[in-house]
């Protein structure tokens, strides 16, 4: 027998859950399935903090999705008690000359001041001596860098954040198994079938948010725009908090030319004495099974030492832990929320290219509104899977 539901969806992380969660306030019939028990360590969803930001660099398009993320986090914060997002304010911030990249974009400081103001996001534009005067846990500064400062900006807690949709919409009648490895999905008329290592799920409607194993169970096309990149998170012990106030902000830092000359951290969580930071890579490819989930302890000396040493104050090359997530990029490093193109009953969300999680809740807001009402409260033309034909 076949369990049945209106509409299934596939991996509960960022994106799953979210889409869970809004079904289920629209009184679909919704299950979700993922193969681990989230929120879990095994995919791109864990490390603590992720940082969010209103005007995004990446471009215009994803503006409003982080808006309506912004609005569902105090949503459900206060439907749950939980503290899900911390406005603490973000430092983007540039060498005053010479080029940058970030997610490949040039000029990402000026993108992000661009977007602000279009869309009306509280900032201030900043030079270095602004930054050092008000922010001192930035050591080194020339003075002449170029920053936006966003005062809205800060960081989730993304474990939190899945958990309580999960919750929610599980309190409002979705079905949540866990344990599940998906093991095919074909869509036959007009229902979808998917085998699992639990038995057969049909639904009319399938969504698949599976993160590092999209391309895998999507094959053709998405396996041939979607790989996996290995991602270190590093926390390094303080000698001293002093320069992390109260308003101590999110950054992102770049100091370099290229995607890789950069790094982004977090201030201390209350009462903590470590330092979370990290960079990207993007020159070599793993898959979500075979990933080395261990970091060598090389790894971290050499982010301190390329990174952090000179730039935050008070953090020491003593590594109090570090951990392994993975990205799932396209080509341009932008997203997919799309149909697949050849089973029009399965929608695909992701790959998240690294900016995804800030976007999420929103995302599944507009991916429930795509399986339930057939449109989008938002243009998705640019998140489309034809874009790389």
């Amino acid at each position: 027998m076949s369990e049945k539901a209106d509409i299934l969806v596939i991996g509960l992380g960022a994106m799953g859950s979210a889409a869970l969660y809004q079904l289920a306030k629209r009184g679909v019939k919704a299950v979700g399935l993922d193969r681990f028990a989230p929120p879990h360590t095994m995919g791109s969803s864990h490390g603590e903090t992720r940082i969010t930001r209103q005007a995004v660099g990446e471009g215009r398009d994803y503006v409003p999705l982080v808006l309506d993320t912004h609005r569902i986090w105090r949503e459900l914060e206060a439907e749950t008690s939980a503290e899900l997002l911390n406005s603490c304010g973000l430092v983007v911030m540039a060498p005053g000359v010479g080029e940058t990249s970030h997610h490949g974009k040039p000029d990402f400081v000026a993108r992000s001041i661009g977007a602000a103001r279009d869309f009306g996001i509280a900032h201030e534009v900043l030079d270095g001596r602004a930054v050092a005067h008000r922010f001192p846990q930035f050591l080194n500064l020339e003075g002449n860098e170029k920053a936006y400062y966003e005062p809205g900006g800060g960081y989730v807690f993304p474990e939190r954040c899945i958990k309580a949709q999960l919750t929610r919409a599980e309190q409002l009648g979705a079905t949540i198994r866990t344990g599940v490895e998906v093991l095919s999905i074909v869509q036959r008329g007009s229902a979808v079938r998917v085998e699992t290592s639990s038995g057969t799920f049909e639904a009319d409607q399938v969504v698949v948010s599976a993160g590092g194993w999209n391309a895998q169970l999507l094959g053709a096309p998405f396996d041939r725009v979607l790989t996996v990149k290995r991602q270190v998170l590093h926390w390094y012990e303080l000698d001293d908090t002093s320069a992390y106030r109260a308003n101590a902000p999110v950054f992102i830092w770049m100091h370099g030319a290229t995607d890789v000359d950069y790094l982004y951290g977090f201030p201390p969580l209350p009462g903590d004495r470590r330092l979370k930071v990290a960079t990207e890579q993007y020159e070599t490819n793993t898959t979500a099974d075979t990933i080395d989930r261990a970091v060598d302890p090389a790894e971290s000396a050499e982010m301190y030492r390329k990174h952090v040493a000179g730039r935050l104050a008070g953090a020491t090359p003593r590594v109090a832990q570090a951990a392994a997530c993975i990205y799932t990029v396209t080509p341009d490093r932008g997203f997919i929320i799309d149909r697949h193109p050849d089973q029009d009953r399965i929608c695909v969300v992701s790959a998240c290219s690294g900016h995804g999680f800030k976007h999420s809740a929103g995302i599944g807001n507009v991916v429930a509104g795509m399986v339930t009402d057939g449109r989008s409260a938002i243009d998705l033309s640019p998140f489309s899977i034809s874009r790389f034909s």
